[in-house]
């Protein structure tokens, strides 16, 4: 067996980023909906990307309302006050995204300590490490108001970090853009007087909505979306199944669309052959029982056909093998240059 030693400048590190559909039906754009029947106090509604579901449906993401002081759910415990869905729900996501029990959602001016949140939980299943940005575009639809949502990505040039990984402001917009239009009573185009519409989390597949923003009127930018949060009312799957509707009523105007992306980390390694290497074949059956060559006429002008690439590391232990798509001819006459791809 012949080797050749591999040099620094033979290795080579590049990442690709690799796009793909988020929707387990293939499509960029979720415009068929339906849900499950929410319970009275199911602190999560499961929304499939079907117009019927079936027991071999997966669900494409749920939707969740969180409240600090837990009011909008009937208490878990009747003699525990305070202590229900909603109140368990915003407390776990506080904690994912700021790392913190006592620090709010903070969605800007208007809404720096947030009550409440809405989480649209993204299904880990369809995609492999996290969201494709400038593909998100969100349709709500409600009381004669349409609003396109987006995230703020292509507004800002300082990312922005959390406990949670990078997080952007969803505002009004496309593509990652926001619009150039400014609400009545806002100082910014694409937010609104309670802030923004949200909170985009690409690296954990979150979006976090701000009701606040919702619920204002059509004329301020929100939908007049209705969240019922009495204090200890039963009302969960009622709120829940109103961000539905307002998601559901927008499916004939611009739906969801989102896609995934994946980052390839790529080893190039560069296997250069001169003229002079692997001119003779190391087979045994090359040779006769009394050491004589076989094949008299190869010894002036031998011939090999290159089919495979082994990677050794110093101790002459086999690491990776490459396989060539057909033999390559090589004599004297012949220099070669394999790159071999190593993805991880």
């Amino acid at each position: 067996m012949s080797f050749v030693t591999l040099n620094a400048e033979d290795f080579v590190v590049s990442a690709d980023s690799i796009t793909s559909t988020l929707w387990s039906n293939n499509t960029t754009t979720l415009t068929v909906f339906a849900s499950g029947s929410p319970a009275t106090n199911n602190a999560y509604l499961p929304v499939y990307g079907v117009t019927s579901i079936s027991n071999t449906d997966l669900s494409q993401f749920t939707i969740s309302y969180g409240h600090v002081n837990g009011t909008g759910s009937a208490p878990i415990n009747s003699s525990v006050s305070g202590l229900s869905p909603t109140r368990i729900t915003y407390g776990q996501f506080r904690t994912l995204v700021n790392g913190d029990e006592n620090t709010n959602f903070n969605f800007g001016t208007g809404n720096t300590n947030s009550p409440d949140v809405f989480v649209i939980n993204i299904s880990r299943a369809n995609y492999k490490e996290k969201l494709f940005l400038s593909t998100f575009n969100l349709t709500l639809s409600g009381s004669g108001n349409n609003i396109t949502l987006t995230n703020n990505s292509a507004n800002v040039t300082t990312l922005t970090y959390c406990d949670a990984g990078r997080v952007f402001d969803i505002v009004s917009g496309s593509n990652g853009s926001a619009t150039s239009a400014i609400p009545s009573g806002s100082s910014a185009a694409g937010y609104t007087v309670s802030g923004s519409y949200g909170k985009f989390l690409p690296d954990v597949g979150l979006i976090l909505l701000n009701p606040r923003a919702l619920a204002l009127s059509s004329g301020s930018g929100g939908i007049n979306l209705s969240i019922p949060t009495a204090s200890n009312s039963a009302n969960l799957a009622t709120i829940n199944t109103n961000l539905y509707n307002a998601i559901n009523n927008g499916s004939s105007i611009g739906g969801f669309a989102l896609n995934s992306e994946e980052t390839i980390t790529s080893d190039y390694i560069f296997v250069r052959i001169k003229n002079s290497d692997f001119n003779y074949t190391t087979n045994p059956s090359m040779i006769s029982g009394s050491g004589e060559f076989n094949f008299p006429s190869l010894v002036n002008n031998p011939q090999t056909y290159i089919t495979t690439v082994g990677m050794y590391n110093d101790n002459n232990e086999l690491l990776a093998v490459a396989k060539l798509s057909k033999p390559l001819v090589k004599d004297f006459t012949k220099e070669a240059l394999i790159r071999v791809k190593l993805d991880f």
